[in-house]
């Protein structure tokens, strides 16, 4: 029995002795992901405490040996330790997958910086007029260009696009469409400062009859420059002004 246990601690004490005085080799492998970024992910013998880097494509080349425990580490990846194994030394495709931290913002605070705009910047020359879609085309199509066909006479000519938009009529189905795109964005501005309810609790206008109140109110032109200087409360007085006459022409439409 003792002759056994002799034997037993021999074999164990010569693996031992074998494991320490094997020799290092290089060990070439590549690290993948969900992301092209694989540059410069830490790799480290935690025996040896050796380090290198991945290179672009992921491939690393590291002295290492069976049994021991490389560790992979990047501030875009999750930590990953691996025990080497006579296997990963002789495969010539030694790939290790390497998963993507996560990090979930606790908060997002959006600020508004009232002198930081398309002007500031550069970007649009101050004082120069904003345009809508409609207005845009409306300029557009009105405006006289002095250096049209310039080549073509002396001194230049004035384009005659705006002479045929208007004896087409395109320009005044252009005016129509500003107007109209006026009256909408005044209404999208009231809709925004009082609730349907407020025209239907408040000012006694019937369910039914209150987007024709709307329409009716934005045709009002002193009505609209008081709605464009966003003051609610003079808003809301000429509003229950304009809603009394409204309902008298109910009344009477409904006679």
């Amino acid at each position: 029995m003792i002759d056994k246990i002799i034997c037993l601690l021999v074999v164990f004490l010569s693996q031992v002795v074998w494991s320490q005085n094997q020799e290092r080799i290089v060990l070439n492998g590549k690290i993948i992901s969900n992301t092209n970024d694989l540059e410069g992910v830490y790799v480290v013998n935690a025996q040896t405490e050796a380090m290198v880097t991945t290179t672009a494509d992921g491939s690393f080349s590291i002295k290492a040996k069976s049994g021991d425990i490389l560790v992979f580490s990047s501030i875009q990846f999750k930590e990953n330790r691996v025990l080497l194994t006579p296997e990963n030394f002789s495969d010539l495709n030694y790939t290790v997958k390497l998963n993507l931290l996560m990090y979930q913002l606790q908060e997002v605070i959006v600020k508004r910086y009232d002198n930081i705009n398309a002007v500031a910047l550069g970007i649009i020359p101050s004082g120069q007029k904003s345009y809508t879609e409609a207005e845009r085309k409306l300029h557009t199509a009105t405006a006289l260009n002095p250096t049209a066909n310039a080549g073509t006479m002396a001194g230049g000519s004035i384009s005659v696009d705006p002479l045929l938009n208007f004896f087409s009529g395109r320009t005044a189905m252009l005016k129509k469409e500003v107007a109209v795109e006026k009256k909408e964005s005044y209404m999208r501005l009231l809709e925004n400062l009082f609730t349907l309810d407020h025209f239907v609790n408040k000012l006694k206008i019937p369910l039914e009859y209150v987007k024709g109140f709307e329409y009716y109110v934005v045709e009002n032109d002193k009505f609209t420059a008081i709605l464009n200087s966003k003051n609610k409360t003079s808003t809301e007085f000429l509003l229950g002004e304009l809603a009394v006459k409204y309902k008298e022409i109910i009344a009477i439409e409904n006679k």
